[in-house]
Formats: C-alpha cells, structure tokens, sequence
C-alpha cells in the first residue's frame, strides 16, 4: 500500500513538472520571463562577405590597412559608403571606415535604400539586434522610439530589413564588418528608406538631428551618433560612362547640394540607389554644424574585375564640420569670358536652328569643363527691350552647353506667352543667360542679399523660384523677396517662417548682349521654369 501510494506521488509530481515546463516553452511571459530576441540574421553572409568570421575579419581588416586615413579638419557627423560584394566595394569603403580609427561613437545611425520593395515611409527595425558572422549588434531601441515618435514618415517595421522572393536586403548589413572592426562596440539605429522623395529625406534628417542635439555633444565638442549613408553610384554602364555619371552625384555631393540630388535621383536623372539616405545624412548634418562633403575616393568594379562594360560606381565621403574660407561663405560661382563667350554663341545657334530648322541645335561644350558639368540655367530673349521669351531649367539635369541650347530653343518657339519667334526676328533678338549655382540653404535670413542671391521655397512639395536679379528689378528688400518667393510657390507670403520650410539661396552668372535694356515693369519676376518640378527685418531661420 504504501509503494503503490509512492508511485502514485511520483506520477502526479511528474505531471506538475511537464506542466510548467509546458507554461514555460508556450507562455513565457506568464511566468515573467522575456520574450525571445528578435534577431536579424547575417542574410547575405557568405555572398557579399565570407561567412567565416576568421576570413571575414581577414578581408576587412586588410582593406583598412591598405588606407592611409585622410586629414579632417574638425569633427566626423557623418559618411557615404558603398555596400556591394566586398571584393568590389570593399576597398573603397575602407576609405571612409578608416577615418574611424581612434575615433569613439556610441550610436551609428545606418540609412539604407529598399532595393526590393517600396513604401511611403522610412523603416526603422523593429528587432533587437542584427547579426553578422563577428556578433550581434544592439539596436538602441529607445532611440529607434524617440526616431519613430518623431514623424509619421517615419515607422518601426521589418520592412526594408528582410528576405524578398530569396533575396535579402543588404544595405545596411554590409556596412556592419567594417563598423564591428573599427568602433568595436556600439548600438545601431537601421534605417531603410523605402521612398526618394524630398519630403521623406528631410522627415528622417530633421528628427535625426534634432534627437541628437538633445542628447547633447561629447567632450571633444562633436557628438556621440555617426550617421553612415548606405549607397552605390551608377548601376551597369560601360566604365568611362560610369565615371562621367558618377561625377555628376558626387559634384553635387561635394557642393552641398542635397535638394537638387535629391530631385535627380528621384527622377532617376543621376544615380545613387541610396540617394535619399545620402540627402538625410546631409540634412541631419547640416543641422549639426556640418557644411564640407569631402570624396575620400571614388571607384567602380570595373577596377577589380577585368570586366569594363557593366560597371557600379562606389564612393566613400566625408562630412565634417569645418571653417570655411572666407566667412563661411560658400565658394563664388564663376564663368570665364572665354566660357560665357561659347554658351551665348551656342545659344544663338540653338535659336536660329529652332526657328529657320525646326530642330534642335546639335552642340559640344568644345573642351571647355565648365560647359560639361550639369547646371540650371536660364535664356531671356528680347526684343528692343521688350521681354520676347524665357526659359529655364532650375534643376542642372543636363550638362550646361545642353542646358542653355534647351532653354535657348524653348524661350523663342515654345514659351506660351507669346508667338513662336518668326525669321525676321532672328537678327534682331538680344540674348541674355543665367546660369545657376548650386544651391544652400538659407541658415540665417542676414544671409540673404537681394540683387545677389535668388531663393527656391520648399513645402510640403509645393516650390517657386525667384532669380536674382528680379529683387534688383522690383527693388525688393529682404522681406518682401521672401515673401513674393512664398506667393510664387503658391503658398501663405509668410510660410517663409515656418518651421516646415525650407529656403535655398542660389546666385547666378548673368551675362548676354542685352543688359544695357532697361526692364520692363512686372515682367522681371515672370520667367518660365521648363520643369515639371518647380514688414520687420526677418531673424534667424525657427528649423
């Protein structure tokens, strides 16, 4: 009786153990143990990079001891760096990680595109660390919150993060090794942009820095946070076409001119497949006291591989904040005579081609490298003094000898204010030509100077335009040139103050035959932008 009463309290003792062993696997939180880790695997291991963490350490580690780090002048905010197979991108990578070398950062925001899969908003991941063959790496979660708080277009999700159809999204993964060796430990905010437009850019820049400043600098006077931009350049063009490409993004990179790149590589003009994370980057930056983009190097893959007829483009950059030669001021945008002289000869033909032809003027910059890099420019044509026709491009989606052959040929058949230019007039036009600087933007409204600058407004994807010389014309002050630019754009003549624009300054190269014309009241502030795209002394800019 009593063995049988024994066995009996076995059984049942057996049956409360399975029991909450089972609580335990089904139910853990019930007993007040934590969820599992959300993980996110090493999805391109042994593709991009080895698997083996020994080969893998080897390789980035060889490629950072093959760089001499460049000289900066002032603190690192941020860095583009490349993210294809390691064999391509890797050495030119290596440029920017090296800079981190006895360099210390607590946080790294990384910015990465979708290359699989779209959607509206900026993807922050919503795990707990991502993996690669050298470790896991902690999210900082509670910055990711502080970041997803922040905006709307910005959101905690797996998007962007994981394995499409087979293939697992790499942009942000790629640049893990070369951290994970440099910095040793630190927390990751991944951020995948799943859109390029403007408006999302600038969402993910402003609520990155505004985060950061709250976090206050270190010591050595910069911050805690990098922010490392994830892209590649041109995708599969022959090797010199590649190049010339290439020079077109990072010129724009290197000028500080994140609005019109972003603009481009919306409209896939120019090519970065992480063009958005590059424009946040800048934004966010910008925000921090950074104003110089500097190219540490520029390669392809038709470097590494003996294959020249389908290459992608790689660039690493730094971002730092520095002082600028003469006041700060950006440097002064110039044109030769010799130059100007070409662009108003090209200009005439383009005219009389269009209007004697029908057909657009067949031009060459000559050998001149001002005449091949990609500007905006604008063509006034007039007539006895009187406005004839003007066009112009205000994004520099072409190269400028081709810019001002466009507008040249726009102004004087197609702008819809008037008649096509007929062949009697041919001889009798004055030409004028605008060409246009990069664009910055306005930090303190005292930077402004009517008659020298012009102003592109930016909100909510509504823009207007105004050029230099129209302050000059209309005899403007400072306010009212905002405020008209505002009107232009269609929104309230004060949305200048809001926290939610944005205001670029921009001057212009003004020369032609037809600057000793007097203007003709109200007609200076009405020129034609070819794109699809287009009272108290103000204070500091709010944002």
């Amino acid at each position: 009786m009593h063995t049988h009463l024994s066995h009996k309290g076995n059984l049942r003792l057996l049956l409360l153990l399975l029991a909450i062993i089972s609580a335990i696997l089904c139910c853990p939180h019930r007993l007040g143990s934590t969820a599992p880790m959300k993980v996110r695997p090493a999805g391109v291991a042994g593709g991009f990079y080895p698997a083996d963490p020994q080969e893998l350490t080897k390789m980035v580690d060889g490629f950072l001891a093959g760089v001499q780090p460049a000289a900066l002048n002032g603190p690192l905010v941020a860095l583009v760096s490349p993210h294809a197979g390691y064999p391509f991108s890797g050495p030119v990578a290596a440029y920017s990680y090296a800079l981190l070398r006895g360099r210390k950062f607590t946080r790294v925001v990384v910015i990465a595109p979708s290359h699989y899969e779209s959607f509206p908003f900026a993807s922050v991941y919503d795990g707990d660390a991502y993996s690669t063959p050298l470790g896991q790496v902690p999210i900082d979660k509670a910055f990711a919150a502080r970041l997803v708080a922040s905006s709307p277009l910005i959101q905690s999700s797996e998007q962007g993060h994981g394995e499409i159809k087979g293939q697992w999204e790499h942009a942000v993964e790629d640049e893990l090794p070369f951290l994970q060796r440099v910095l040793g430990d630190f927390k990751l905010v991944p951020l995948v942009m799943g859109d390029q437009s403007y408006k999302t850019s600038r969402a993910v820049g402003v609520a990155l820095a505004t985060l950061i400043v709250q976090d206050g600098e270190n010591p050595g006077g910069g911050f805690n946070t990098l922010i490392v931009a994830s892209s590649d350049l041109s995708h599969y063009h022959p090797y010199d076409e590649a190049v010339t490409e290439d020079r077109k993004t990072l010129n724009a990179i290197e000028e500080w001119d994140y609005f019109n790149l972003s603009i481009n590589s919306e409209r896939r003009i120019w090519e970065a497949c992480g063009g958005a994370g590059i424009v946040a980057a800048m934004i966010a930056a910008e925000r921090l006291g950074a104003n110089r983009a500097t190219l540490l190097k520029y390669g392809n893959s038709g470097d590494t591989t003996p294959d020249k007829s389908r290459v992608v483009g790689y660039g690493a950059v730094a971002i730092t904040k520095q002082e600028l030669p003469g006041n700060g001021k950006p440097p002064e945008f110039k044109l030769s005579g010799k130059e100007r002289s070409a662009l108003l000869s090209i200009a005439r033909k383009s005219v009389e081609t269009a209007v004697r032809q029908g057909k657009l003027y067949d031009c060459s910059p000559g050998g001149l490298q001002a005449l091949e890099i990609d500007r905006g420019a604008f063509v006034t044509l007039k007539e006895k003094g009187s406005l004839r026709g003007c066009i112009g491009y205000i994004t520099p989606m072409k190269p400028l000898c081709m810019t001002v052959r466009d507008t040249a040929a726009l102004a004087a058949v197609r702008d819809d204010r008037f008649p096509p230019v007929t062949v009697p007039e041919v001889p009798l036009l004055a030409y004028e030509i605008s060409v246009l600087s990069p664009l910055r933007r306005v930090t303190d409204w005292k930077q402004i100077q009517p008659g020298r600058d012009g102003l592109l407004v930016w909100k909510a994807d509504s823009q207007g335009v105004l050029l230099p010389q129209v302050a000059s014309e209309e005899h403007w002050d400072r306010t009212t040139f905002l405020e008209q630019t505002c009107v232009k754009a269609g929104l309230p003549e004060r949305c200048w103050q809001d926290a939610g624009t944005d205001v670029f300054r921009f001057t212009a190269v003004v020369f032609g035959d037809s600057l000793g014309s007097p203007p003709v009241p109200g007609q200076s502030a009405d020129r034609r932008f070819h794109d699809s795209d287009q009272q108290q002394e103000p204070g500091p800019p709010s944002h």
